[in-house]
This record gives C-alpha cells, sequence and structure tokens, in this order.
C-alpha cells in the first residue's frame, strides 16, 4: 500500500466544515475596513531576505530562529514572510504611491514563521493586518484602536481586553536601554539563557520574557514610561484621552514591548484570557522610522496585525460560528431523459433565481439515495425531475421540512413557484 504524504507540522488545513466562521470574520473586517476608509493591497509571500532583516532587526527572534529561508536557482537568498508590513512597506515605496499621500491599506493571508507548534502557534499562520501610513498624530492611533474594538463588537467577542503603552522615539529608548542594560548586569547571574543571550542585542525583549523564574527580576527593572522624552509623552497621554472619551477601556503595561524592532511610541495588544498561553490576538504599533529605513522618504506610519486562528477559535468559543449554508433547492431527477436533462432545467433554475442556492444531484442513485442525500443537505424543497413528468412538460416539488405532499407544477412556472414557496415561509 502507498504510504500516506503527511501535511507538515504545524502547517494546518481548513476544512469545509469550519470555513464558515473564517469567512464570517474576513466579511466582517472587510466590512469595517471599508467603512473606515482602508483599501486593500495584495503583496507576495516571498520577498528578499534583508527587507526582513533591515525592518525586523536582525537580533530578533523572528529573523535568528524563525524564518523560513532559502537561496533560489538564482542565488538570491529569499524568505517566506513571517509578518506584512515589511512587504506592504515595501510595495509602498517601490511602486512610487508615497509622494505626499496619506495611506490607509490592509491585506490578509498567511504567515511562516518556523516556531514550535502549540494551540494558537503555527508555522503558517493567517493574518489580517491593517496599515496607517502618513499620519503623525495621536488621532490616527485612537481612531485604529477603536477600528479594533468595533470589529470585536461585531463579531460579538468579549473576552478580550486592550493593553498599551509608549516606547518613546529611537533617542529616548536609547538612554532607556543603558540603564536596563546596567540593572539587568547587576542580575546577570539570575538571567536565563535566552535573556542573557539578548542582553547585548536586544535587552528590551527580556522585559517580554514569559519565563517563570524571570518575573522578579523583570518586575524591578526601570520603566521605558519613566524615560520617554516630551514628545512621546504628550502623544501618548493624548492617545489615552482619546481612548477614554470614545469609551475604549484600557490598561497601561509599561512592559507591553512588542517583539519587532520598528516600533515607535505607541504600541497595543489585544489579549485574552481564553486561549491559554497564546494570549496575544491583535497586536500593533506606530513605526515613524521604518519607511526611511528601508529607503522611503521619512513617513510617520501605524498599523496591526489580528491572527485569524485565534479570532476564529474565540469565536467558535463564543458560539458565534455561522451554521452551514443549506440549499434552498435539491433537484432529483429519475430517469435516463431526466438525468440528462437535470443539468438543463438547473442551470436555467440558476439563471431564473440567482440568489437562491440550488443543488443537483450528481452521480446517479435511486430515488431512495437522493432524498436521502437531499434531507442531509438541509434543503428547504425538493424538486423531482421525473422522465414520465418531462413527457407531460411537468416537474414535482416536495417540502422537505414539513409533513407535506409533493405536487406538480409545469416546467415554465416553477422558478415562480419555487420563490413563492421560499417566499412565504413553507418549509
Amino acid at each position: 500500500m502507498t504510504k500516506q504524504i503527511q501535511p507538515i507540522r504545524g502547517m494546518n488545513d481548513v476544512l469545509p466544515s469550519e470555513i464558515g466562521v473564517w469567512q464570517y470574520l474576513e466579511s466582517s473586517a472587510r466590512e469595517i475596513l471599508a467603512a473606515y476608509g482602508y483599501e486593500e493591497i495584495r503583496v507576495p509571500i516571498v520577498e528578499h531576505t534583508d527587507l526582513f532583516k533591515r525592518a525586523i532587526g536582525e537580533f530578533t527572534d523572528v529573523v535568528e530562529k524563525e524564518m523560513y529561508t532559502f537561496t533560489d536557482q538564482g542565488g538570491d537568498s529569499l524568505t517566506l514572510r513571517p509578518e506584512a508590513t515589511a512587504g506592504i512597506v515595501r510595495a509602498v515605496i517601490s511602486n512610487g504611491l508615497l509622494r505626499g499621500s496619506r495611506l490607509k491599506l490592509w491585506c490578509a493571508g498567511p504567515m511562516f514563521r518556523h516556531e514550535r507548534p502549540q494551540k494558537g502557534r503555527y508555522r503558517q499562520f493567517n493574518q489580517i493586518d491593517v496599515e496607517a501610513i502618513g499620519f503623525a498624530g495621536p488621532d490616527v492611533d485612537a481612531e485604529l484602536i477603536a477600528l479594533t474594538a468595533r470589529l470585536w463588537k461585531k463579531l460579538g467577542i468579549e473576552r478580550v481586553r486592550l493593553q498599551i503603552n509608549s516606547l518613546g522615539t529611537p533617542e529616548s529608548r536609547r538612554v532607556y536601554r543603558e540603564h536596563l542594560v546596567n540593572y539587568f548586569r547587576q542580575h546577570e547571574s539570575r538571567l536565563d539563557a535566552d535573556s542573557r543571550r539578548r542582553l547585548e542585542s536586544n535587552p528590551l525583549r527580556i522585559l517580554d520574557s514569559k519565563n517563570p523564574e524571570m518575573r522578579e527580576i523583570v518586575a524591578g527593572a526601570p520603566l521605558l514610561t519613566e524615560h520617554l522624552d516630551p514628545e512621546s509623552r504628550a502623544h501618548f497621554d493624548t492617545l489615552c484621552v482619546m481612548l477614554r472619551d470614545v469609551g475604549v477601556e484600557f490598561e497601561v503595561n509599561p512592559r507591553l514591548v512588542r517583539g519587532l524592532d520598528y516600533y515607535t511610541r505607541t504600541v497595543f495588544e489585544w489579549i485574552t484570557d481564553a486561549l491559554g498561553a497564546q494570549d496575544a490576538v491583535c497586536s500593533g504599533g506606530r513605526y515613524d522610522g521604518l519607511i526611511a529605513q528601508l529607503g522611503g522618504e521619512p513617513t510617520p506610519a501605524i498599523g496591526f496585525a489580528m491572527g485569524v486562528e485565534r479570532v476564529v477559535e474565540l469565536l467558535v468559543q463564543a458560539g458565534r460560528a455561522p451554521a452551514r449554508q443549506a440549499p434552498d433547492v435539491y433537484v432529483v431527477v429519475s430517469g435516463e431523459l431526466a438525468t440528462k436533462q437535470g443539468v438543463v432545467l438547473t442551470e436555467r433554475l440558476r439563471d431564473a433565481l440567482p440568489h437562491r442556492r440550488i443543488e443537483l444531484n450528481l452521480g446517479g442513485g435511486n430515488f431512495k439515495t437522493q432524498f436521502r442525500r437531499a434531507d442531509r443537505s438541509g434543503a428547504r424543497l425538493a424538486l423531482i425531475i421525473g422522465d414520465d413528468e418531462l413527457g407531460r412538460g411537468m416537474v414535482a416539488l416536495k417540502p422537505l421540512r414539513e409533513e407535506s405532499g409533493q405536487s406538480e407544477c409545469p416546467i415554465a412556472e416553477v422558478a415562480s413557484r419555487i420563490e413563492a414557496m421560499l417566499a412565504d415561509g413553507r418549509r
């Protein structure tokens, strides 16, 4: 027996029985993003490796340990995108979209990181990514966060809460970094291996350690919020006022630093207690220096990424997964002529009733088998096409969700009869 090929670890199939909740999330997000003036952009899933090294940071965990990188036949180092912001910024620059413009963009699709698979964390995972480019003030920060709060409300998700922080400017963060390194050096013997490695390359990431043994040390570290420059402090204070004024509840988490180097000033995360260790469902922040860092004109920007799999799990837990859409009509065919004419008549019906779901029995089967399929489909009506009826220019209709007999109908009138039976609620 031929050995089956198994899926790659951490890369999952989304089955037809599961896809409804994905589509519900995607359509809800698309609707809200359009209402806020965001336009869709689609960028490649493969980029030059240097893009992510320059954007994310060469000494981040993502670049050091998690990227899927390979050399193509032309000798170029390429990487499957681990996140979308860098690719969107590259697209904006390389397509000449800046030039004084202010852009509100979004995209959705798969990202790739070679992490240890667990619930809520996969090697191929999907994100909805939203970027506002060319906006400097805290008003866009507040609106972007309000947008996410509105999406939770539309989806009926309640088990999320918002944490925010400010990372200040690169200059103020350099000063803070010195204080932080000095503090951790005093406790170096108690640092775990990851923290000792980060001490030289990326000490702020120590604040985000998930090691319980590091909690006491991290809790005593100096706070970034105590070293903010005046402009960043004013920006953050105004953001907090705006969020309160629009009714978005939040908590300030001075340890929130995010895992990518390009963030400046505002950072935020929506977290949940419903997914175990993987508590972040939507994360983002401001990256005012990234566009210039990648070769564009200095341009302020802010964005976020939402983990689709994690939000889908919250929807399932909350009982918000939509029911599978059943067909309105299931077409049963009986006889050689009926089998040949079934496709023709069904296509004519689809032309006449484009808003109705009509499923034709395919692959044969006796009368009993076909009615069993019709019942399992969840259809409200069965349309029966038989050789005898066709000879008289007739077909038959039978409600499947109530005790009612079948009735005949002229073929010329079947579309209007079906619409009348479905519209008046007969089942």
